[in-house]
């Protein structure tokens, strides 16, 4: 955390308020950490006098920062578009009128370069691996971060693709407290995790509230593997499994086998919503919050994101990048940001 953190330099500061036009505040998903710090010091450089400020969580946590607790951020993103429409658009107070889908992922399985067992998962055969007594496994939290309740949706799907009964259960029971528990209705798998989730110590399982805390973990030889993304990976050097496209939630090819697994969170802290969150393509989202204390800098800088300098630090950071933008709401989309994107169709994966 301290070395991403120091990444952003002057650019990350906290975007607790602000009232200056010169500034632009952002909350951001925790995987776009080294690319947004990048973006955030391009921006400062061909923009003289503005300051960036920027913040990153879970994307559930980012999304709360507005929703509940009633922050003020100008540019907001989450690793997970269906959480904007979820808990900004579609809430009974909404936050947000739009978002346009920027970015793309795929969850891979890194792992620890110094483990013991670096090897066995060097072979590949990341089942065996992550099943072998004495491995310590890391998770984010599938009720704060969308890399948590998707890592869970990688071991239903691989449950599938291996055509392996036990495969969810033999990673999972015993491991947290209370069980997360899986059920099958409709043709499609739904884990249900509940309100209070703790890793069963002794088990294995390291539990954390963002997935970036579990990269200091990897990098310090504390953790041997952990689900990630794949550009989180690559970006801090560690070795991955890289896993099979129909499971690993990064091509739209395969959507419709993502969809057979939903995750159902019970948390008392979405006030307004029920948080059931179905398998997808990974789909990275950026919107101005209607709380904005300044949404036409939000815009340009967005401008700047979707455009070629934007593009050109994404894939300088190995993230993956949709071009053009695809926009929920169209019409609710400022009209500076219109060359840049075009309308998601009726029915279209983001």
């Amino acid at each position: 955390m301290l070395a991403a953190a120091a990444l952003l330099g002057a650019a990350a500061t906290s975007a607790c308020s602000h009232s200056s036009s010169d500034t632009v505040s952002l909350v951001d998903a925790d995987s776009l950490i080294i690319p947004f710090g990048q973006l955030a010091q391009a921006y400062q450089q061909t923009h003289p006098g503005v300051q960036v400020e920027t913040e990153s969580h879970g994307s559930i946590q980012v999304i709360r920062q507005v929703t509940d607790l009633g922050r003020s951020f100008d540019v907001l993103t989450s690793a997970d578009a269906n959480l904007v429409s979820l808990m900004m658009e579609d809430a009974k107070h909404p936050t947000a009128s739009w978002y346009a889908v920027f970015a793309t992922n795929r969850m891979v399985l890194a792992y620890a370069p110094r483990s013991k067992y670096a090897k066995l998962f060097a072979s590949g055969d990341w089942i065996r691996a992550l099943t072998t007594p004495g491995v310590q496994f890391g998770l984010a939290d599938p009720r704060f971060d969308a890399t948590g309740y998707r890592a869970l949706m990688v071991l239903d799907l691989a449950q599938r693709y291996y055509h392996d009964d036990h495969l969810f259960a033999d990673v999972t029971v015993g491991r947290f407290s209370p069980p997360v528990t899986l059920t099958s209705s409709g043709g499609r798998d739904v884990i249900d995790v509940p309100q209070l989730l703790d890793a069963v110590s002794g088990t294995g399982l390291v539990l954390r509230g963002a997935s970036i805390e579990l990269v200091a973990l990897l990098e310090a030889g504390d953790l041997d593997c952990a689900f990630e993304y794949e550009s989180v990976a690559r970006q801090h050097h560690l070795p991955f499994v890289q896993l099979p496209a129909s499971i690993d939630l990064g091509s739209q090819s395969h959507a419709a086998d993502y969809a057979r697994v939903a995750v159902s969170i019970a948390f008392q802290r979405f006030a307004s919503v029920k948080p059931v969150f179905v398998g997808a393509p990974i789909a990275y989202a950026v919107t101005i919050p209607s709380t904005a204390s300044d949404p036409a800098g939000a815009g340009r800088f967005i401008a700047f994101l979707l455009g070629p300098k934007g593009r050109a630090i994404l894939a300088a950071s190995d993230q993956p990048s949709v071009t053009p933008a695809l926009v929920d709401h169209y019409d609710a989309l400022p009209a500076a940001l219109r060359p840049l994107c075009v309308p998601l169709k009726a029915g279209q994966t983001p």
